[in-house]
């Protein structure tokens, strides 16, 4: 976690040195509000990584000496197929379409996502097909 840390936190340190600049040079007020925004989403994540990365124990990718076989973990742990992540996007697609081209789309759009969510978790409690 300290290595995705680092780089979130200089990503931050980036956005918000280039936010004051870009202000400073341009005097231009939307772009340097969605730099700054930029600088938060490097700081947000990267603050509550530094945060969690103190107070667990240390990883095998955080250590010098670390090697792959130790942060593998198990193998052939795939799920199976299934197609209730399909109807999901399906589902969503629906959804966003009903603000472009009327709100009847949402009415297959969210029985789509129920009909997906119902099936996703009717198939991870009975272990699903393969």
């Amino acid at each position: 976690m300290k290595l995705e840390a680092r780089i979130l936190l200089l990503l931050g340190l980036f956005f918000g040195v280039m936010a004051a600049v870009y202000w400073f040079w341009s005097k231009e007020t939307a772009g340097s509000i969605m730099i700054f925004a930029g600088m938060l989403l490097g700081f947000l994540p990267g603050g509550y990584y530094w945060w969690w990365s103190r107070r667990m124990p240390v990883r095998p990718e955080d250590r010098d000496d670390g090697s792959l076989e130790e942060g593998a973990g198990v193998i052939g742990s795939f799920p199976g197929s299934s197609i209730f992540p399909f109807l999901l996007g399906m589902g969503a697609f629906s959804s966003v379409l009903a603000m472009v081209f009327g709100i009847w789309l949402l009415i297959p759009g969210l029985g789509l996502i129920m009909w997906a969510l119902t099936g996703a978790t009717a198939e991870s409690r009975r272990g699903g097909q393969y």
